[in-house]
């Protein structure tokens, strides 16, 4: 699956996000990556002011770093999208 920079594909990261322990959070704030994972807290905070591509690379990276297993969620829908993320080129 190739990374498409669009809305519906943003809203499909956050749905992700939202299925996951994890609360996805948009602020402003100086991160030097663009976003801030606490993973003790499970929250992730995503810089409010980028722009749909570098809302949807971070989460991207983001996903990379926490090695989420498909077999955690409950939706299949989530499972299998999580699943065509991990086969592409983002190996994660």
């Amino acid at each position: 699956m190739a990374v498409k920079y669009t809305k519906h594909f943003l809203d499909k990261l956050e749905n992700l996000f939202a299925a996951s322990d994890y609360v996805l959070r948009y602020e402003k704030g100086s991160f030097k990556s663009g976003y801030c994972v606490l993973k003790d807290t499970k929250i992730v905070i995503v810089n409010k002011y980028f722009p749909l591509e570098g809302k949807i690379n971070a989460l991207i990276d983001i996903l990379g770093e926490l090695q989420f297993n498909p077999q955690d969620f409950k939706e299949k829908s989530v499972q299998d999208f999580l699943k065509e993320l991990q086969q592409t080129q983002l190996k994660f």
